[in-house]
């Protein structure tokens, strides 16, 4: 195998498949990046044995053949050349690579490239998502699921499109975030799987990045592929049954406030730098107005006033402050809508013209 390629392309590539690849795996298989040259091109592949990602790598008409080499090292190595081309050949003999470039000159050892699992390719008829919907809709979301692997069906996102309309689920059991995104066209069909948090964040990133207008996805039997321009990432679905997330919403609430998003995220912002240790951020609303507050003993305390919508009887309410921030942060416009029941019943976080995205984030129990 032997390949010319640019080197700002070379380390665009790899930087990408790069986020794919295993870190705390016994197989050294997965710590590997795939360079695969044919006579129709040359593709970059990377897995950590959950996830997979392939792209195409632009190089001139190359000697066709395959070579399995250490993933970072490999990176590192095409960030620091300082040549505009590359050359990469497989010295079958020695049993590594040689990559030149400019008056560099590297030797590295090949990893077993038949130890690599093989990644699954595309549905012969998969359905078709705006990139659009994709990258407005998986950070607000996907922010919300678990990050403890003792519960994996936590970990993922689900996701159900069909017709002209995507919504997308997270929940970590403390907080839970839903956005329901219109599908301009519709997809082509129906899709409901629940779909690994990180993938779904390495989508939204290639989508951003890549510049496409569309990506195709096919559901196997186990796994999702996703295609978006020159980038074809994979990953296992969860299995298990993910939370009726209907059920959790509350039917009704108490007390509906309106706030101006910018100052309540900065206020709130300010005042958790005194809620640490696990303290929570105080709410605490009277007729006109908010005060936040928080307090860490031996550390401190701050409190902050600020108009509120709010009436009837007082209220104190206490949340997780990286939880209400990452909420207030996730609902757009100029104003959010605080809803309440009471000081151990969830707060919803949400638009105020309307319930696209809703945000429930559990209390915390506040001592007096």
């Amino acid at each position: 195998m032997k390949l010319t390629t640019p080197r700002d392309e070379l380390v665009s590539k790899l930087s990408t498949v790069s986020r794919a690849l295993s870190t705390r795996t016994a197989t050294q298989a997965l710590s590997g990046i795939l360079v695969t040259a044919t006579d129709t091109g040359v593709t970059l592949a990377a897995t950590d044995g959950e996830m997979g990602m392939r792209t195409e790598l632009k190089a001139e008409p190359p000697t066709p053949g395959s070579v399995l080499l250490p993933g970072r090292l490999l990176a590192d190595i095409a960030r620091s050349l300082g040549g505009s081309t590359v050359e990469i050949e497989l010295r079958e003999t020695e049993r590594d690579v040689e990559i030149r470039s400019g008056a560099s000159s590297f030797h590295l050892r090949v990893l077993p490239a038949p130890d690599f699992p093989k990644l699954p390719g595309e549905g012969e008829a998969p359905l078709r998502i705006p990139a659009e919907a994709i990258a407005s809709t998986v950070e607000l979301v996907a922010r919300a699921a678990s990050r403890d692997d003792m519960r994996p069906v936590l970990t993922g996102v689900l996701v159900n499109a069909a017709g002209e309309e995507m919504t997308m689920v997270a929940t970590d059991s403390y907080r839970l975030a839903v956005k329901r995104t219109e599908l301009k066209g519709g997809i082509g069909g129906e899709l409901e799987a629940n779909i690994p948090a990180r993938a779904l964040r390495e989508l939204g990133r290639i989508v951003s990045t890549e510049g496409v207008e569309e990506v195709a996805v096919s559901l196997l039997r186990n796994q999702a592929v996703f295609s978006a321009g020159g980038v074809v990432l994979s990953t296992t679905l969860i299995e298990g049954q993910f939370p009726n997330f209907r059920q959790l919403l509350p039917e009704s609430y108490e007390h509906d406030v309106r706030l101006p998003r910018s100052e309540f995220l900065d206020v709130a912002r300010r005042v958790s730098q005194l809620a640490q240790r696990n303290a929570p951020l105080r709410l605490s609303f009277s007729v006109g107005e908010l005060t936040i507050a928080a307090s860490t003993p031996d550390v401190g305390d701050a409190e902050e006033t600020m108009p509120a919508a709010f009436e009837g009887e007082p209220l104190e309410i206490g949340f997780n402050p990286e939880f209400l921030k990452e909420g207030i942060e996730s609902v757009e416009g100029d104003e959010v809508m605080l809803r309440l029941i009471s000081p151990l019943r969830p707060g919803l976080l949400q638009p105020v013209d309307n319930d696209d995205f809703r945000y429930l984030v559990m209390p915390i129990r506040l001592n007096v």
